[in-house]
Order: C-alpha cells, then structure tokens, then sequence
C-alpha cells in the first residue's frame, strides 16, 4: 500500500515539480470563511488561493489529481461548487461539517460531477460519523487534526493519535470500507513527531491518504526552484522507500511505534 500524497499549492511550477515526482494530487485550498478566527492564534497557512487557481493548474498537469476545498455550506456554496467543478476540480472537499444534513446537501450540490472528499474536523461531525457512514454517499473521510483538536480544547493536534481518538474513528471508517487519511507528514527525519513515526500510524490505522505539510516543503521560505526540485525528489523518494520497508514489518513493530508516539506527545505536553 503506497499512500496517495496531496501538496497545497497555488503555483504553477511547484505543482509541475510535484506531478512529476508522482505526488498524486494537486490541492487547491478556497477555504476562508471562519477559518482565520477558529485558528487566530495557531501558526496556520491562511490560504490566499482563487477560483483562478484551479484552471491555471489544469493546464499544467496531467497525471494528478486537483483537489479543491471549498468553505463550509453557506448561502452561496451552490455557485461556488459549480464553480470549481466547471474549472476542473476532480475532487471537492468539504469542511467543517457537523450534521448529515450537510453532507447530503453537499451531495445534492455536487450531483456526481465530481468525487466527494469529507473533512472531519469537529467533534459534532465524530458525533454523527455512523450516520454519515450509513448515508454512505461519498468517497472519502479526511481527518482534520489541527480544527479537530482546537474543538476537542487539546494543546497538541497529535493527541488525537495517542488518546485512540482517530484509531476509533478509523475503527468505523475500516469496518465500513471508507477509504480514509489523516493530518500531514515531514520529511521522514522532522517535524515534532517525525514523519516515520507518523507513517508508520498510517500503515498501522489503514489510512490511505496523506497532506505534505508545510514542512516538507516551505515554498514561503524556498524560492528556488531547483532547491524545491530537489527537495521532492528526495523527500519522496524517502517516503516510498520508508514505505516498502514497512509493508515488510509484522504487529509488533507497529504497537511499538504507536507507543514511541504516545511517549513523544507526551514529552511534548509536558515540555
């Protein structure tokens, strides 16, 4: 099992970049309404992406997907639905949903012009997740660690790995054979809980899909693009092998990890 990557990006040779070392899908984030109040205080990407956006990444690639999250429902999500579906988003994504209700209106909307990402990122929306399993009409679960945990009032978003919050949700999500993923990855050596041991929880749960976080690749920071060519290609690269050598590894090895997980979020908390 090799999980399907996702990168956020707006720029044109960053996403071409990305293609081309097989990350699988381009992601496309229009999501602002609430988002700069829910996390005010966290040092989260505000998304400044366009409707724009979406065609001038069709036009570069071919092999990978676009994946397009749009805001929460509102009065205007009818239009910017069809929006997005008419630039050529193959995936649409929706967040901060709490009800079916929602889910099956957002269904009504995209009206099967397009796959159907759920975001589950509120506590409302775990509360209602065997409704929505039952209703069954969409083709993936994302979990949203960061809003997730901001909703549960955690301090750290990888408590929802070492407290069996998404090794439940995941439960549910196996049972109904919903594929699923969760939060982002560094590279296999950084981040607050490196990307091996985080990889290792995907291979662990049954997850199948997986963002780049920031970290992986800051294109804030990088502007060269021959630094951030090689930065894919090797990060990638690392990714895939981590990830046969894994496929090679039997139970024991992974609640092993899932413990070294728990100790580190642990030793974070209590920094």
């Amino acid at each position: 099992m090799a999980l399907k990557l996702m990168y956020i990006t707006n720029q044109i040779e960053v996403a071409k970049i990305a293609e081309k070392h097989s990350v699988d899908r381009i992601f496309i984030d229009l999501e602002k309404n609430g988002k700069a109040e829910r996390q005010a205080y966290k040092d989260t990407v505000k998304s400044n992406h366009e409707f724009s956006d979406i065609n001038k990444i069709r036009n570069v690639i071919s092999k990978s997907d676009i994946l397009v999250r749009i805001n929460p429902l509102y009065d205007k999500s009818n239009h910017e639905i069809n929006e997005v579906i008419e630039r050529g988003a193959d995936i649409v994504m929706l967040p901060m949903w709490r009800k079916l209700d929602e889910v099956k209106k957002f269904y009504d909307l995209v009206n099967g012009r397009a796959k159907i990402s759920l975001l589950l990122e509120t506590v409302s929306a775990q509360k209602e997740l065997e409704k929505v399993l039952e209703f069954g009409c969409f083709d993936e679960i994302h979990i949203g660690l960061n809003d997730l945990h901001l909703d549960y009032k955690l301090k750290f978003m990888f408590e929802l790995l070492s407290n069996g919050t998404v090794e439940n949700i995941a439960r549910k999500l196996n049972h109904a054979n919903k594929t699923f993923g969760f939060g982002g990855i560094a590279d296999l050596n950084s981040g607050l809980i490196s990307g091996k041991n985080i990889i290792a929880e995907h291979y662990r749960l049954n997850s199948k899909l997986a963002i780049l976080s920031r970290s992986f690749c800051n294109t804030d920071i990088v502007k060269d693009i021959d630094m951030i060519d090689k930065t894919f290609s090797k990060g990638i690269n690392q990714i895939r092998k981590y990830e046969k050598y894994l496929e090679n590894q039997d139970e024991s090895f992974f609640l092993e990890n899932k413990k070294i997980v728990q100790k580190k979020v642990g030793e974070i908390l209590n920094f």
